[in-house]
Protein backbone atom coordinates (compact mmCIF):
# COMPACT_ATOMS: atom_id res chain seq x y z
CA UNK A 1 0.00 0.00 0.00
CA UNK A 2 1.32 3.14 -0.78
CA UNK A 3 0.83 6.54 0.32
CA UNK A 4 0.84 9.90 -1.44
CA UNK A 5 -0.27 13.81 -0.45
CA UNK A 6 -3.10 15.21 -2.10
CA UNK A 7 -4.00 19.22 -1.95
CA UNK A 8 -7.05 20.56 -2.92
CA UNK A 9 -6.07 24.08 -3.86
CA UNK A 10 -8.21 27.53 -2.62
CA UNK A 11 -10.01 28.09 -6.30
CA UNK A 12 -11.80 24.38 -6.03
CA UNK A 13 -12.12 24.56 -1.97
CA UNK A 14 -14.21 28.21 -3.17
CA UNK A 15 -16.18 26.67 -5.73
CA UNK A 16 -17.67 24.09 -2.93
CA UNK A 17 -16.23 20.90 -4.48
CA UNK A 18 -14.18 19.19 -2.38
CA UNK A 19 -16.75 16.32 -1.85
CA UNK A 20 -16.70 15.98 -5.72
CA UNK A 21 -13.13 15.80 -5.43
CA UNK A 22 -12.91 13.15 -2.45
CA UNK A 23 -15.41 11.28 -4.27
CA UNK A 24 -12.97 11.22 -7.32
CA UNK A 25 -10.34 9.58 -5.43
CA UNK A 26 -12.90 7.37 -3.05
CA UNK A 27 -14.72 5.96 -6.15
CA UNK A 28 -11.49 4.61 -7.65
CA UNK A 29 -9.68 2.87 -5.18
CA UNK A 30 -8.27 5.40 -2.74
CA UNK A 31 -8.67 5.90 0.74
CA UNK A 32 -8.94 9.36 2.59
CA UNK A 33 -5.89 7.84 5.61
CA UNK A 34 -5.83 11.84 7.29
CA UNK A 35 -7.53 14.73 5.97
CA UNK A 36 -8.11 18.53 7.18
CA UNK A 37 -8.70 21.98 6.24
CA UNK A 38 -6.08 24.49 6.34
CA UNK A 39 -4.86 28.03 5.99
CA UNK A 40 -1.39 27.99 4.60
CA UNK A 41 0.34 31.34 6.01
CA UNK A 42 3.12 32.62 3.33
CA UNK A 43 5.95 31.05 5.10
CA UNK A 44 4.27 27.14 5.13
CA UNK A 45 3.26 27.70 1.15
CA UNK A 46 7.29 28.95 0.94
CA UNK A 47 8.56 26.36 2.21
CA UNK A 48 6.73 23.69 0.84
CA UNK A 49 6.76 24.89 -2.72
CA UNK A 50 10.69 26.04 -2.11
CA UNK A 51 11.44 23.48 -4.74
CA UNK A 52 10.27 26.14 -7.22
CA UNK A 53 11.76 28.97 -5.03
CA UNK A 54 14.25 30.05 -7.93
CA UNK A 55 11.07 29.61 -10.83
CA UNK A 56 9.70 33.10 -12.29
CA UNK A 57 6.10 31.58 -10.71
CA UNK A 58 7.48 31.19 -7.46
CA UNK A 59 5.59 34.48 -5.64
CA UNK A 60 2.63 33.48 -7.52
CA UNK A 61 1.92 30.06 -6.58
CA UNK A 62 2.88 31.30 -2.88
CA UNK A 63 0.24 34.17 -3.19
CA UNK A 64 -2.32 31.56 -4.75
CA UNK A 65 -1.70 29.01 -2.15
CA UNK A 66 -2.66 31.49 0.56
CA UNK A 67 -5.48 33.12 -1.15
CA UNK A 68 -7.91 30.99 0.34
CA UNK A 69 -7.82 27.39 2.59
CA UNK A 70 -6.83 24.50 1.38
CA UNK A 71 -7.82 20.37 2.30
CA UNK A 72 -4.64 18.19 2.31
CA UNK A 73 -5.35 14.79 2.29
CA UNK A 74 -2.93 11.26 2.79
CA UNK A 75 -4.20 9.04 -0.23
CA UNK A 76 -3.73 5.05 0.20
CA UNK A 77 -4.07 2.53 -2.31
CA UNK A 78 -2.28 0.23 -4.57
CA UNK A 79 -0.17 2.62 -7.15
CA UNK A 80 -1.83 5.58 -4.74
CA UNK A 81 1.11 8.05 -5.99
CA UNK A 82 0.14 7.28 -10.22
CA UNK A 83 -3.73 6.54 -9.79
CA UNK A 84 -3.79 10.17 -7.92
CA UNK A 85 -1.85 11.65 -10.88
CA UNK A 86 -4.17 9.96 -13.12
CA UNK A 87 -6.73 11.03 -11.53
CA UNK A 88 -5.69 14.60 -11.41
CA UNK A 89 -4.51 15.10 -14.98
CA UNK A 90 -2.77 17.51 -16.62
CA UNK A 91 -1.02 20.24 -14.92
CA UNK A 92 -3.00 22.81 -17.44
CA UNK A 93 -6.67 21.67 -17.31
CA UNK A 94 -6.82 22.72 -21.06
CA UNK A 95 -4.54 19.47 -22.33
CA UNK A 96 -6.06 17.19 -19.26
CA UNK A 97 -7.96 13.87 -20.38
CA UNK A 98 -11.60 14.56 -20.19
CA UNK A 99 -13.27 13.12 -16.99
CA UNK A 100 -10.38 14.16 -15.01
CA UNK A 101 -10.44 16.52 -11.66
CA UNK A 102 -8.46 19.48 -13.50
CA UNK A 103 -10.83 18.94 -16.87
CA UNK A 104 -13.53 18.91 -14.62
CA UNK A 105 -13.04 21.71 -12.23
CA UNK A 106 -9.52 24.06 -12.56
CA UNK A 107 -9.90 27.23 -14.35
CA UNK A 108 -6.35 27.71 -15.38
CA UNK A 109 -2.75 26.27 -15.33
CA UNK A 110 -2.13 28.39 -11.94
CA UNK A 111 -5.37 27.59 -10.28
CA UNK A 112 -5.38 24.07 -11.33
CA UNK A 113 -7.74 22.50 -8.51
CA UNK A 114 -5.58 20.26 -7.34
CA UNK A 115 -1.52 18.98 -5.87
CA UNK A 116 -0.59 15.55 -5.91
CA UNK A 117 3.19 14.01 -4.37
CA UNK A 118 5.12 13.33 -8.10
CA UNK A 119 6.92 10.20 -6.10
CA UNK A 120 6.84 8.45 -3.25
CA UNK A 121 10.09 9.72 -1.69
CA UNK A 122 8.77 13.13 -2.14
CA UNK A 123 5.23 11.88 -0.74
CA UNK A 124 6.38 11.09 2.25
CA UNK A 125 8.35 14.40 2.48
CA UNK A 126 5.23 16.09 2.16
CA UNK A 127 2.88 13.99 4.60
CA UNK A 128 5.40 14.83 7.12
CA UNK A 129 5.14 18.53 6.87
CA UNK A 130 1.53 18.78 7.21
CA UNK A 131 0.90 15.88 9.78
CA UNK A 132 1.96 14.22 12.44
CA UNK A 133 2.66 10.57 12.19
CA UNK A 134 -0.56 9.84 15.03
CA UNK A 135 -2.56 11.73 12.61
CA UNK A 136 -2.64 9.39 9.57
CA UNK A 137 -4.75 6.57 10.33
Amino acid sequence: MEKTLSIIKPDAVAKNVVGKIVDRFESNGLRIAAMKKIQLSVSDAGKFYEVHAQRPFFGELVEFMTSGPVVVMVLEGENAVSKNRELMGATNPKEADAGTIRADFADSIDANAVHGSDSLENAKIEIDFFFAGREVL
